[in-house]
């Protein structure tokens, strides 16, 4: 993919090999979000889901942020029933379910795993796009705050029901009260985030790691596992269980599961086609 071809003022989209990334390109205001980054973003993202040959998005930012929140001055000037507008919900092919089709929580939506790789700053909606991503990996310098009371501001966007989940009730709770700023480090002791790096080479170590992705596993896998996750938090048991069933009897039938089976057998690396 040339990321030329699409005309974004606020990212930058390349790939390389099976592994698109998608980058914040406001440094000079931390990658805030405007309404422009914001219809970008989504469209970014939904082309790349809908192309054949990404089979992993990687999500950071440029300079020393990974995204510092909704930029302030147009935060200023945004009339309040803007924030509940339908026409800014982002319906989408991938999920039925209104919970992945919202303004600013539709990630899970989509087919293709996204890795959140946080180079820097988390901040208000950068840490909201980093929950709603499938893997979190941070530099050894990121921070994350949640704003929103240092502002006058509420728990947005779905955040009151995925941050517990990740965190846990006591965490979130705290982190959404009080405002402050956590490390990579506690970030990563509260499971936050899946992984920290240093923050030398980090670019290139979570290419890396979405390279592996990208080319060891299936990727029909990823996206029946993504899809399996995803929906689990709506499900019972019995349901998950019934799913997963019916999804192995697909998977059996597939061509990566022969795939998988002769590689191993073979000692050979994977070629995977995602069918």
């Amino acid at each position: 993919m040339d990321g030329s071809r699409y005309d974004f003022r606020t990212l930058a989209v390349s790939q390389t090999g099976h592994v698109a990334t998608v980058t914040l390109a406001r440094p000079d205001r931390m990658n805030a979000v405007t309404r422009r980054m914001e219809h970008e973003l989504f469209d970014a993202m939904r082309s790349l889901d809908a192309d054949s040959s990404v089979r992993i998005i990687v999500l950071t930012g440029e300079g020393r942020a990974f995204c510092a929140g909704m930029d302030m001055e147009e935060l200023e000037g945004l009339p309040p029933e803007d924030i509940d507008d339908p026409a800014m919900t982002r319906p989408y092919r991938m999920s039925t379910r209104p919970d992945y089709q919202s303004r600013y929580g539709y990630f899970p939506g989509f087919d293709t795993p996204i890795i959140a790789a946080i180079n820097g700053a988390a901040a208000g909606l950068g840490l909201i796009f980093a929950l709603y991503s499938d893997i979190r990996i941070a530099s050894e310098n990121a921070k994350f705050v949640t704003a929103f009371a240092g502002r006058g501001l509420v728990a947005e966007h779905g955040i009151s029901w995925i941050l517990p989940r990740v965190v846990g009730q006591a965490h979130a709770t705290e982190m959404l009260f009080s405002s402050r700023k956590v490390s990579a480090q506690e970030a990563l002791a509260m499971s936050l985030v899946h992984r920290v790096l240093p923050s030398e080479g980090f670019a290139e170590a979570v290419a890396e790691y979405a390279r592996g992705l990208a080319e060891e596993v299936s990727p029909r896998s990823l996206r029946v596992m993504k899809r399996q996750v995803w929906e689990a938090p709506f499900e019972t048991l019995a349901e998950a269980t019934t799913r997963a069933n019916r999804e192995m009897v697909a998977s059996i039938r597939s061509e990566d599961f022969k795939e998988g089976v002769a590689h191993f057998l073979e000692k050979r690396p994977p070629a995977f086609t995602g069918r």
